[in-house]
């Protein structure tokens, strides 16, 4: 499909698209909710990921935003497409019309004049027009389609999801705003700018879009992810005006296949594009004595509900996480409160699907 303009010259953009009816699983006719699925850095189009939520009853679409186009599928004995096929950059070739590539310079170095060598600009147009055309199928339900990208693709997602409100659910996975600040493993690239530095972070910077996100947002990531800090993405969480859950884990590990592994995203989404029963949502947490209490509210019963946290300094990447049992009521589950030195916490709770959530991460001074 047609992309924005990259150096004055028209672009293309490939995708794959599959649906149950692409499946032989349903009849022509049949009307589907859609998705758009992002990937993230060195990553590309991945056929096994629309495969997924096709499976799933959904029309999928997964563009590749580096210019490029993965090799044709090779499917296994089932007829899935064989997972990470197209990981390598040598499964890939450059398209004749394609826009910029997803290097550091690309997403970085290309800030000032012109926007149409910026990747971050391309990225978001790219799955914006994505969004049109997949809303253009006779079998997709325009008024049920949802977002979700991985590390880069998350990213992406944020700044998507604050400027597209066409969607109904956003799924961010590791990526997030304020990679200017921190640990963010992005902050050099940044403070590299020099006196561009503050241009990139108003005009590409999740952290300046995210304020005007009206968009259902689940945030999903781990505990030391060394690419999106703890402490980046709450504050990202944050400020966000609309619905919003969140969804860490304890030392998730950080790439495609454990980034579109989680339930829960798909369980959020069908929430919005299926009446699917929602996942738990956390309220406020209080202290009372030696306890602290977090309300909630569940269209599942919980099964367990856990209190998370590290007392370790350092680089949060590297820290190593302890937890106490909390004990589930009628609305509200009761943990002892973490040790004195413990500086970084949050609540989980798990239902009987096994999907699990967790309050907002608390930081101690």
């Amino acid at each position: 499909y047609a992309g924005e303009k990259f150096k004055g010259a028209n672009t293309e953009v490939f995708a794959f698209y599959a649906s149950p009816i692409t499946l032989g699983e349903a009849k022509p006719g049949t009307k589907f909710p859609g998705v758009v699925l992002i990937h993230g850095g060195g990553g590309t189009a991945f056929a096994e990921w629309a495969h997924l939520w096709a499976k799933r009853g959904y029309a999928a679409i997964a563009m590749d935003l580096s210019g490029s186009q993965p090799n044709d599928p090779i499917y296994d004995a089932k007829g899935m497409p064989v997972s990470g096929q197209a990981n390598k950059p040598e499964t890939r070739k450059r398209l004749p019309n394609g826009g910029p590539d997803q290097g550091h310079g690309e997403k970085f170095d290309s800030i000032g004049g012109d926007v149409s060598d910026d990747w971050p600009y391309h990225a978001a147009a790219s799955v914006i027009r994505a969004h049109s055309l997949l809303r253009s199928f006779p079998e997709v339900d325009v008024d049920h389609t949802a977002v979700t990208g991985i590390s880069w693709g998350g990213y992406t997602t944020c700044l998507v999801a604050s400027l597209d409100d066409r969607f109904k659910a956003a799924v961010p996975v590791y990526g997030c705003g304020f990679l200017h600040e921190g640990e963010s493993v992005q902050k050099p690239s940044i403070d590299k700018l020099g006196d561009r530095r503050d241009a990139w972070v108003k005009a590409y910077d999740p952290s300046s879009l995210l304020p005007r996100c009206r968009v259902p947002v689940l945030w999903v990531n781990g505990t030391n992810d060394v690419h999106y800090p703890l402490d980046s993405y709450q504050k990202s969480f944050d400020v966000v005006p609309g619905r919003k859950q969140m969804r860490i884990e304890v030392k998730m590990p950080h790439g495609h296949p454990p980034g579109w592994a989680p339930q829960e995203i798909g369980l959020f989404i069908d929430s919005f594009c299926r009446d699917g029963k929602p996942l738990a949502v956390p309220g406020k947490i209080t202290t009372q004595g030696d306890e602290v209490q977090l309300a909630y509210t569940s269209a599942v019963p919980l099964k367990s509900a856990t209190l998370h946290y590290t007392s370790d300094t350092g680089l949060r990447s590297k820290r190593e996480w302890k937890n106490l049992p909390a004990q589930i009521g009628q609305g509200v589950v009761t943990a002892p409160k973490p040790t004195s030195d413990a500086n970084t916490w949050f609540i989980a709770l798990t239902d009987e699907r096994g999907a699990m959530v967790t309050s907002p991460v608390q930081f101690q001074p």
